[in-house]
């Protein structure tokens, strides 16, 4: 394989959590704590792009820390019954990837018990390290302490990760860190994302064959 690591995001890069489960219980919580308010999924993909969930909440929904405390309490709920199925041929990358004897990483919004508890269910193989929505604010993407960490623990030199994801932050941290970064659009058909992506990487794949195909080249 090209990379002695493959950082891999997690909802809507290895599993397809946002039109399934993420979004349907975005739209539960504005029901309960602020009715009248609503949002589309291609919305919702959206401002998860840019500026990102929090800011969003914020600025968008006019959320205080109070109410995003809530509402992640109310998220940490839902998901704890609902298994995102991980897309067809992914299993088969990160399994390449560990027989060649690489490293399989993850860095992510979501929880690492959650990230786990989906490996093991989707029959992933168990990642070398996982750092999610548990670390501080100023350790979480887009920061770059999860890429620096990475290469910190593993010995590792930027050009021997290649980081995966479909959102911004991703591509934010990756690029701070002189990381190569691959853009995977097969979570979403939204226009403007698939066309920043496109323009700003140059590393672009809109399904998870091109992806196996690229990193087997």
């Amino acid at each position: 394989m090209k990379y002695k690591c493959l950082v891999f995001d997690h909802d809507d890069t290895v599993v397809n959590s946002t039109a399934t489960i993420h979004y349907p219980c975005f739209l539960a919580f504005l029901a309960e704590y602020a009715p009248g308010r609503s949002c589309s999924l291609e919305d919702y993909f959206r401002f998860n792009f840019d500026p990102g969930f929090v800011p969003a909440c914020r600025e968008d929904y006019g959320m205080t820390d109070e109410d995003l405390y809530v509402e992640q309490e109310f998220w940490r709920e839902y998901v704890k019954t609902r298994v995102p199925r991980a897309y067809d041929g992914v299993r088969e990358i990160m399994e390449r990837q560990k027989q060649d004897g690489g490293l399989v990483c993850v860095v992510s919004h979501s929880f690492d018990h959650n990230i786990r508890r989906d490996y093991r269910e989707n029959g992933l193989p168990e990642p070398d390290a996982v750092f999610g929505w548990e670390q501080p604010e100023e350790r979480r993407k887009p920061h770059p302490w999860p890429l620096e960490e990475i290469m910190r623990r593993f010995e590792l030199k930027p050009s021997e990760l290649l980081m995966i994801d479909d959102l911004k932050p991703g591509y934010d941290m990756a690029c701070d860190c002189g990381v190569d970064f691959a853009a995977v659009g097969w979570s979403n058909d939204v226009p403007e994302i698939e066309a920043f992506l496109r323009a700003s990487c140059p590393r672009y794949f809109k399904t998870v064959a091109e992806l196996a195909a690229f990193l087997e080249d």
